[in-house]
């Protein structure tokens, strides 16, 4: 088992810049890939962003390539996901998960945190 818990969520004025935390316990975390995703009210769940389990390799959805960032400190334990540029349809809660390898479906990761709420005003 591995448990998943973010953190840095909150509001921001559009423009603003938010750094996401998601701190893993449990199993060994550096042999998961990990993934960012949202799920704005009424949506569905989409991808955001995915490391490896090196940090070798980056993945992004063409709606935040460019202003987001994620990066992983396996001594820590830790990925996060810097949020720069946001704009209020980046207004979601935003999840992160751990599964085998990366990829951009929910139902592939096998574990999930418990969200992190960003909201971005106008």
């Amino acid at each position: 088992q591995l448990q998943l818990v973010e953190s840095g969520g909150g509001l921001v004025q559009a423009g603003g810049s938010l750094r996401l935390s998601c701190a893993a316990s449990g199993r060994t975390f550096s042999s998961y890939a990990m993934g960012w995703f949202r799920q704005a009210p009424e949506k569905e769940r989409e991808f955001v962003a995915a490391i490896t389990w090196s940090g070798g390799r980056t993945y992004y959805a063409d709606s935040v390539k460019g202003r987001f960032t994620i990066s992983r400190d396996n001594a820590k334990n830790t990925v996060y996901l810097q949020m720069n540029s946001l704009k209020p349809e980046d207004t979601a809660v935003y999840y992160c998960a751990a599964g085998a390898s990366v990829t951009v479906l929910p139902t592939t990761y096998y574990y999930w945190g418990q969200g992190t709420q960003v909201t971005v005003s106008s």
